[in-house]
């Protein structure tokens, strides 16, 4: 038998590198500090340069750690190709990739809804984390290996009418974790994190009040997320802690949605 870890050994990520689409905030943000503070250097992918090197800097300032910025539209395939080459390129292998990046937009009804918000929707959260994946997870398993990280949602369970589309593309990233960790094994492993409502920057549009009512009788832990309670089942995807875990689909919801059947 292996000699045992120390506990902070498991979850260390010294001289790894971790790429983190929609790492400009929210969730996103939460995990570049804490994979850095692991011992990581990051790149932050996000639409906007600007929001992405902010971001960075913000990052390498707490912890230390090398963390850039890199505009990065989710739903291209031209962009993908670009932020894996650009990943390659600066620092020689990419070890982590969380495919955080993703988007719901509101409609008035299933029939309000345009062809091209349906394509939008299903590109940037299913596409993209299909070709990125696609990328370096063949790099990782040509090389060291690593991990995948997908950020699904409980509505690709429990989909309501108002985020349909984005149920149905979320349940997509839910098989997809399942291929892809058959598909690059046995040196990737591709585990997905399935929150519920977090308290992020998409949180200031909601009446709080009434989400407030709601989680009262519909979460029993009676609360939305805060962005850092994701950091947890993160690092233990990231790092060596999970190092027999693979095609795993964690719910972080506080208790609010049912397995599916």
């Amino acid at each position: 038998m292996a000699n045992p870890k120390r506990n902070h050994e498991y979850f260390d990520l010294s001289g790894k590198v971790a790429v983190i689409t929609g790492g400009s905030r929210g969730l996103g943000l939460s995990m570049a500090h804490a994979f850095a503070e692991a011992g990581a250097r990051v790149i932050i992918a996000s639409r906007k340069q600007e929001a992405c090197d902010a971001a960075a800097a913000e990052v390498q300032a707490a912890s230390g750690r090398e963390c850039v910025g890199f505009a990065y539209h989710a739903g291209s395939w031209e962009d993908s190709d670009r932020l894996a080459a650009f990943a390659w390129e600066r620092f020689g292998h990419v070890d982590v990739l969380v495919n955080n990046a993703g988007m719901s937009p509101l409609y008035e009804s299933l029939t309000a809804v345009s062809e091209t918000l349906y394509d939008k929707v299903l590109e940037v959260n299913l596409r993209g984390p299909f070709r990125l994946s696609s990328l370096l997870g063949e790099r990782m398993a040509a090389g060291n290996g690593g991990s995948i990280i997908n950020v699904s949602s409980i509505a690709a369970v429990q989909p309501t009418p108002t985020e349909l589309p984005y149920g149905m593309a979320k349940a997509g990233l839910n098989a997809m974790t399942l291929g892809l960790a058959r598909a690059y094994a046995p040196k990737v492993r591709v585990n997905c994190i399935m929150p519920g409502p977090f308290l992020t920057d998409i949180a200031k549009a909601w009446d709080m009040e009434a989400f407030n009512r709601r989680a009262e009788t519909t979460i029993p832990l009676r609360r939305g997320g805060e962005p850092d309670e994701v950091v947890g089942a993160a690092l233990y995807f990231a790092s060596a802690a999970s190092s027999y875990t693979t095609g795993a689909i964690l719910k972080i919801d506080g208790g609010s949605a049912y397995p599916a059947a």
